[in-house]
């Protein structure tokens, strides 16, 4: 067998996966096959519990650096990432977000690693003028760059900083769908497990509770439409810095027993078969992972109209709101509630297909696979 490629999969801190479906790191690793790769995943922070599960990389390193190293300028973090890219001799290097981005950029004008690859998860990560000049000044003919959507993509080429039609691709987040239906709970376990009543219809959402993701316009929303609907209740998975100000609005709309705040659960993404509608009201998404897993459990969408998501509103036939207007997610809700439970059920399924048939995990594994075999520049003369 000939020498196998070295990839290295950079991530900035190890969060424990055994639970997430939608690990999008992981999937990245299972794209390479192990007899012409050799994949090594290492995290800046963090490391596994005793018993955790580990990356599914062949090699795994943990630097374990203390919290707040990948503040400032990061010289340490930069002499330590370059000692072990050049003892190491990476033919190809993957990290996420401008952070470790930034950093590889100025470490391989040294190093000479064949090929780096970039992923953009968001907007406004070139928005100040220094980040867009770095990127000019760097950007050499070993980048690729990913966006996680063909907003992202277009939001990189507007920059005019180094990113171009030729060394910037969308490949569009994906879910693993034989995993989901592994980890999932049932409707009623989870209803259970969550301490959800078993009878009502339960509108979902999950995210951070920050103001970016729009909740308060969810629980207002809501609110105005109860009354009509006095079976149904809302419920939103996930922590945050907004918790407090989320309940005294509910409190002063007088939602205590109808709207759940369900703070941190592991493994969140288990839970989704507990509603029956998901909604997604985020100000502003890369590509919005979190709708994908919404219909990963066969529920219709409601989703701001934002340019990252609303390709799959309209491929999964939800519904698009204006973000941050309370009265068009009201009236969405109030659509979908007042439809019969088979025909809720009904559009439940069709985001369902529209994601098996657009967001495999076989495709996304693929897509990156063709993008180190079609740019890396020893590739010939190393795969056989």
């Amino acid at each position: 067998m000939s020498e196998r490629i070295k990839v290295l999969q950079l991530q900035p801190d190890y969060h424990e996966n055994s639970h997430n479906y939608s690990d999008l790191a992981e999937q990245i690793v299972a794209a390479f096959p192990r007899d012409k790769y050799e994949v090594t995943t290492a995290f800046l922070q963090g490391k596994p519990a005793v018993g955790a599960e580990k990356s599914r990389a062949e090699f795994v390193v943990y630097f374990d650096l203390p919290e707040g190293v990948l503040k400032g300028w990061r010289i340490r973090v930069r002499w330590i990432l370059y000692q072990f890219l050049r003892a190491n001799r990476f033919d190809v290097v993957i990290c996420n977000r401008y952070k470790l981005v930034s950093m590889l950029m100025q470490l391989n004008r040294w190093l000479k690693i064949p090929l780096c690859i970039g992923i953009s998860h968001g907007f406004g990560e070139y928005a100040p003028w220094q980040r867009r000049l770095f990127a000019r000044l760097n950007v050499g003919p070993a980048w690729r760059f990913v966006g996680v959507s063909p907003a992202v993509r277009q939001y990189l080429l507007d920059q005019n900083c180094g990113f171009t039609p030729q060394n910037t691709v969308a490949i569009t987040n994906a879910i693993d769908l034989q995993r989901a239906q592994e980890l999932q709970f049932t409707r009623e376990e989870a209803r259970r497990l969550l301490g959800l009543p078993q009878e009502p219809r339960i509108i979902g959402a999950a995210g951070r509770l920050v103001k970016v993701k729009g909740h308060i316009y969810l629980i207002r929303a809501f609110a105005s439409i109860s009354g009509r609907h006095p079976d149904c209740h809302l419920a939103i998975i996930g922590p945050g810095k907004e918790e407090g100000a989320l309940r005294e609005e509910i409190a002063h709309l007088g939602m205590q027993d109808k709207i759940h705040l369900l703070g941190f659960r592991a493994g969140a993404k288990r839970y989704v078969q507990a509603f029956d509608i998901w909604t997604m009201p985020s100000l502003s998404e890369g590509l919005g992972l979190a709708l994908l897993e919404g219909m990963s459990g066969h529920l219709p969408i409601i989703a701001s109209d934002i340019p990252a998501m609303r390709p799959l509103i309209d491929g999964a036939r939800g519904i698009p709101v204006p973000p941050a207007e309370v009265e068009p997610l009201a009236a969405a809700l109030d659509q979908y509630l007042c439809l019969p439970p088979a025909d809720l059920k009904q559009k439940g399924e069709i985001a369902y297909e529209y994601l098996r048939e657009n967001h495999s995990i076989e495709k996304y594994r693929a897509e990156y696979l063709a993008l180190v075999e079609n740019n890396l520049p020893i590739r010939k003369s190393r795969i056989a």
